[in-house]
């Protein structure tokens, strides 16, 4: 997830899964799911409960701006991406990732897995974890962190790099919750 203050993935394991080639398919469809990018904000929050329910299991795991900011934006979400399949209550035999690379500098996927390029288009596991990570993450930017830092009206801007944002950054400069490694990319502009 791009210019994000808190990086969260998520693992599912969706009953029916099998390889067809390069493509996964679900025996159990789930009406409009697709890629999180792909999605309005509406028609995530609606799919939400629905992976929830129908998934066999699924874990959503976090880190944390320091963490990225110690590593690097790749070994931080493979640790997450880690922890949400080791947190699966039914254990994963085998994990597809979104993209071409399985490991950062300090963090690499330990559970048998392939890579897929443009997997959340691809597998419907994988659409289904990006759907859950980005409702999740979005949550918790609304619910906890536009609460405490009021000012960044992240409500409206959820943390992305929008004008707003970078505004508020300007104005009030970096709260503790910003990710040096996004700033880089404000400083740079200013």
């Amino acid at each position: 997830m791009k210019k994000t203050l808190l990086l969260l993935t998520a693992a599912t394991l969706l009953s029916g899964c099998r390889p067809t080639g390069f493509r996964y398919t679900l025996t159990g469809h789930i009406e409009g799911l697709n890629d999180s990018k792909k999605l309005t904000e509406k028609k995530r929050e609606a799919l939400f409960p629905v992976i929830c329910e129908k998934a066999v299991a699924y874990a959503i795991a976090s880190v944390d701006e320091k963490e990225i900011d110690a590593t690097d934006i790749l070994s931080a979400r493979m640790k997450a991406m880690q922890l949400a399949i080791d947190a699966l209550q039914i254990p994963a035999d085998y994990a597809l990732i979104d993209g071409n690379r399985d490991h950062g500098a300090s963090a690499k996927i330990t559970t048998p897995h392939e890579t897929i390029v443009g997997g959340d288009g691809a597998s419907l596991s994988i659409a289904a974890a990006s759907v859950l990570a980005k409702v999740s993450r979005d949550h918790y930017v609304v619910e906890v962190l536009d609460p405490m830092y009021p000012e960044y009206q992240f409500a409206r801007h959820k943390g992305y790099g929008t004008k707003l944002h970078y505004q508020m950054l300007d104005q009030y400069g970096p709260s503790p919750v910003h990710r040096m490694t996004f700033l880089k990319k404000w400083e740079a502009r200013r």
